[in-house]
This record gives C-alpha cells, structure tokens and sequence, in this order.
C-alpha cells in the first residue's frame, strides 16, 4: 500500500499555521471527504471539535469545503471525540469529522474522521482522500450545494449515551468523584453523567478558554487531580485529556491509575462475569509487563499491537474481541460502543467497584507494574532518523543483553509529534532508570 502524504496514526495533526494545519489544507480537506465519502444524493457529514480556539477556523473551513462538494453539514459544537463517533452512526451521517489534537497543547490542532459506522477510517479510505486532494477543486452548481445545521441536543444525546452504557441499577450515590476535564471538550458532558447517576461530583479544569486545554491537567498530568481528591477526601479522581477518548484515574490513596491497570480491572471483570467469551485482551508495544503476567494467570490471551487505538482496533477485529487498550488510558469496550471512549470506561471501572463494594486501590492490587521509565527526545528536525542509526542499535543490544529476560527495551517514533520515545522496563528500577537514561542520551546525540 502506498504511504500517506498527510494523514499519520490518527489523522492529520500538528501546529495550527503550519501546512498542512492551516485553513486553506482544511477547506479541500472537506471537499475531498465530500468528494470521497459523500454519496449520490450528496450526503451529511457532522462537524465536532475540542476547546482549542484554532477549533473555529478549521470548522469554519471544514464546512466551506463539505458545503462546496455538495454535502450537508451538521455542527455539533465542542463534543469529545467518542461522542461524535456515537452521533455519526446514531444521525446515520456518511462520516464524522472530528477537530483535536487531543492531548496536545493548544497551538497544535488536528483533523480525524470516523466512517459511517462509528470506526476510524481505514488506511485505504485514507489514500483515496489523499488522491482527491491532488484534484482542482470544483463547486457543484448552486442548486445541489450543501447546507449546515448546528445539533442543538447533541451534547444531552450523548450524556444518555453514557449513562446508558451501565446497567441502571447502579446507583453512585456513595462516591465522591473529582473529575479533571483537562479545559476540554468533556468539561459539559462529564459532570452531567456522573453527577445524574448519583455521585458527589467535585470537577477541576472544567473552564476552558481555548488557549488552556491540556495545560498541567487532565490524563497526560494528574498530580492536581491527585491532591484535591486527598484534599476533597473523595473515593475517586477521574482525568480526561482534550478530546475525551482517554482517561487516567487517582485511588483514593492519590496514587495514579493508568491504562494498563484500568484495563486488567475490566477485562479481570470480564472474565468473572463470563463476558469474555474465550477471547482476550489487546494492549500494545507499551504495555507494561505485569499486565501481561497478571492477565496469564487469570488464563486470559493476551497480545500487543503497535501503539495507537487504530491499531488496537485492528487487531481486536482480527481475533473478533471486545476488549482493548493502552497504557495512556484509551480503553476500547466494544460491547458499549466503537472506539476509546473516556466516559464510558470510567463508568465500567465504577461499575466494576460499585458490584463487589471494592476502592480502586483494592482493585487495582491484583495488577503488579513492572518499573518502567520513559523519556521523550524531541528531535531536531522531522527528517532526523536516529532508530536508523547503527550506534543507536548497538547500544539498544546491549542494554537488552544487559536486562536479560527481566526486562525490555522499546524505542519509537511518536506518530502524532516529532519524538522518539524510549522505553526501558524490567525488575529492578534503578536499572531500568540508568538504561533509559543512558538511551535517551545515545538518540539525542545521534539525531
């Protein structure tokens, strides 16, 4: 298959201004998705974002193009992307489109799409949009243009969603939640779900500005989030990043939960409760190691795929299962909806503690996590090939020679920023931190 010009491991991103982030790239953007994903009465397309204020341009333009190729538009606001994934298939739309650099800061923006179905686009719909973009762009007559609509109940439709994604009996009227909504697009929907289905909800980061999304809050930071559920003394912390399609969690201790945990806590339910089916669980290159061995034991099947939810997914289809995730908190629960969704797998971990009157840090007790450390190198330039580079290999080997079989080494390029991140995980910390270190080092000084 041919390799694609703009789109990476979840659409086109990077920093608003520079091509291809700029209003112009996004106004044919939306025409070649009208072009290609439209159909012959010209189709409906909606149109969700996060909170970032570069979020209106690209709307803006989105919508011009679409409009220009003869497909309805339907606006939806700030909405988390799982939400508009739901919304796509529930409102029968030809596609969704979906405006976030999830967690990014907020010069950086990015364009997602999700089919019909509720799924992201596969790598073949992906070129076929690619070849579009190389086309003149022609406006259809003025009789067959599209026309826009904003969805004034998109955002109570999705709530509903959520809470719907529980069995009804469950009543969270004994819990404290602090929610962290990262001054993102769950800053209106999350503390409705949580707080309508019983809990004490106590919510930081819930005011966005459009310049503050992800800044020192939400998934990708959760130190705030763990001081005010120790100061709020609540029973749990929840953390959401930009876009809503991950969340990390804080027991009632202030220790942080991650993907990986939450995870195993799900899919140990699961299990019990005879949801499996004989199938298994996806995590990904990124794993940790003691999520493998705990899931061994419970003689669940167990395998990675490369990071990035697109790849969980395909993977999950391959073997026809339910349940997958990664480290970072995008948990995908395919019996609930198609794609990671932040909401809604709190809502199953709640569940899960609700059932069998567990805290999160009983829960998450039968999970022990390897030490595992990781330093991002930010390279000098995007053309900058340093896992090509043959010191960089030698010294990769040697440190795996070095960890033997209690340990493992992972060196890769960030799909969504100009990163290398080197991973270095085994039994004994002080080791596993010597070694990252050490790598992250040897890549920067071979960039």
């Amino acid at each position: 298959m041919s390799e694609r010009k703009y789109f990476g491991t979840d659409g086109v991103r990077g920093t608003v201004g520079e091509y291809p982030i700029t209003a112009d790239f996004a106004l044919k953007l939306g025409w070649a998705v009208g072009k290609v994903l439209g159909n012959e009465h010209g189709g409906k397309v909606l149109i969700g974002k996060d909170t970032r204020i570069s979020g209106y341009m690209f709307e803006s333009a989105l919508e011009a193009g679409l409009i220009a190729a003869g497909v309805d538009v339907l606006q939806l606001g700030p909405m988390p992307t799982p939400g508009i994934a739901y919304l796509t298939r529930t409102f029968r739309a030809d596609a969704g489109i979906v405006i976030s650099a999830s967690h990014n800061p907020f010069n950086d923006n990015g364009i997602k799409f999700f089919s019909k179905d509720g799924f992201k686009l596969p790598d073949s719909v992906e070129l076929e949009i690619e070849a579009m973009l190389d086309q003149p762009m022609q406006t259809v007559s003025s009789a067959e243009l599209g026309k826009a609509r904003r969805v004034e109940d998109a955002r109570g439709r999705y709530i509903e969603f959520c809470k719907a994604s529980i069995a009804s009996s469950f009543d969270f009227s004994n819990l404290k939640v602090v929610l962290d909504c990262a001054h993102g697009a769950t800053y209106h929907i999350a503390p409705e779900v949580f707080s309508e289905l019983g809990a004490e909800v106590v919510t930081i980061g819930d005011k966005p500005n459009g310049l503050n999304i992800n800044e020192g809050c939400g998934a990708t930071n959760t130190s705030k989030l763990a001081e005010t559920v120790l100061a709020e003394k609540a029973n749990i912390g929840i953390a959401f990043d930009g876009d809503g399609d991950r969340v990390m969690m804080v027991d009632e201790k202030g220790e942080q939960v991650d993907g990986d945990q939450l995870l195993f806590i799900i899919a140990r339910d699961a299990k019990k409760r005879g949801l499996l089916d004989g199938g298994g669980i996806v995590g990904t290159l990124m794993t940790n190691l003691g999520m493998e061995k705990a899931l061994e034991k419970l003689e669940i099947p167990f395998v990675r795929a490369k990071v990035g939810d697109r790849y969980v997914m395909e993977q999950l289809s391959k073997n026809n299962w339910l349940y997958g995730g990664e480290s970072s908190g995008h948990i995908i629960c395919l019996n609930v909806t198609t794609t990671g969704d932040g909401v809604v797998a709190a809502l199953q971990v709640l569940s899960v503690m609700a059932r069998l009157g567990l805290s999160l840090h009983e829960l998450k007790s039968g999970m022990t996590k390897f030490p595992q450390n990781m330093i991002n190198v930010r390279l000098p330039s995007k053309n900058s090939k340093p896992l090509d580079n043959d010191v960089v290999k030698a010294e990769v080997k040697e440190v795996e020679q070095q960890l033997a079989d209690k340990g493992r080494v992972l060196l890769r390029a960030s799909g969504t920023e100009p990163l290398i991140r080197v991973m270095v995980e085994g039994e004994d910390a002080a080791l596993v931190k010597q070694c990252s270190q050490h790598l992250a080092e040897v890549v920067k000084n071979n960039c």
